[in-house]
């Protein structure tokens, strides 16, 4: 025979505790339903944001510029070299970039220690990012005065190895004696462009002779995979000039070679 006590605690457990346990998992089990349905629409809404984002044009913003894209390449090797230009003491340098697409820039510089570069000549072998490599007038206004926005004008054209090179100088910079020179030569047959400015001289006399003994003194050391190249420079060393021939006279100069050229038509 049960006693009372068992009655009663089995009673209690019936009328309180029972109901209780039940309400307490009833709980749990809703919280769990919240719990998985709200992952579940955090889950929808990341695969519709990924989505989303994945069908968003590029940004031009966002793109790496043209310039960014360029890095030191510091194992290759110098393929050029201007031989006994007249730099006293001034040091070169030579620098080399390459382009993931394949474009090639040796750069030789042209300074006194510590000081901004009196000249710089570029050879750019193109790749795939021609097309994306903006104005070429845009570029040389830059190289030539970086804390200057002032674009670029005719100044004549000399004549080189090379053929006819056409220079520039900063416009308004018709009457300043001391004014720095800039040139720009494509050479179609084998895709290679020369580039470069100097500030070398007094007159334009000068200056005009400074560039065209660089362009003649220009040598290539090696051409590695490109026979055009090669053949480039082999044609260009038998109209190879001296210092002296690169700039006539001031008093034979005549309209092709003139300061006063007439304006060149087409792009540089």
């Amino acid at each position: 025979m049960r006693s009372i006590w068992a009655s009663r605690a089995n009673l209690y457990f019936r009328i309180r505790i029972q109901p209780a346990l039940r309400s307490f998992a009833n709980e749990c089990r809703g919280t769990l339903a919240h719990l998985a349905a709200y992952v579940g629409v955090l889950a929808l809404l990341a695969i519709i944001g990924i989505h989303w984002w994945g069908d968003l044009p590029a940004s031009p913003a966002l793109e790496p510029s043209a310039r960014e894209d360029w890095s030191a390449a510091t194992r290759s090797y110098p393929a050029f070299a201007v031989s006994k230009l007249d730099m006293l003491g001034k040091t070169e340098t030579y620098e080399i970039f390459r382009h993931p697409e394949g474009g090639r820039k040796d750069v030789l510089r042209w300074s006194a220690q510590g000081e901004r570069p009196v000249a710089e000549l570029e050879i750019y072998r193109p790749g795939g990012e021609l097309d994306r490599s903006g104005p070429a007038i845009a570029e040389m206004a830059a190289r030539m005065a970086p804390e200057s926005r002032r674009d670029l004008e005719e100044a004549g054209v000399i004549d080189s190895k090379f053929g006819t090179v056409a220079l520039l100088r900063l416009a308004g910079n018709a009457n300043e004696a001391a004014s720095c020179l800039g040139f720009i030569k494509h050479l179609d047959e084998s895709g290679v462009r020369l580039s470069g400015w100097s500030c070398q001289g007094d007159a334009l006399p000068a200056q005009r002779a400074a560039i065209g003994c660089m362009l003649n003194r220009l040598t290539l050391l090696t051409s590695g995979n490109e026979p055009k190249l090669a053949e480039l420079f082999a044609r260009a060393e038998l109209r190879r000039g001296d210092c002296a021939a690169a700039a006539p006279p001031a008093t034979s100069v005549d309209w092709v070679t003139g300061t006063e050229n007439p304006r060149l038509r087409g792009a540089l």
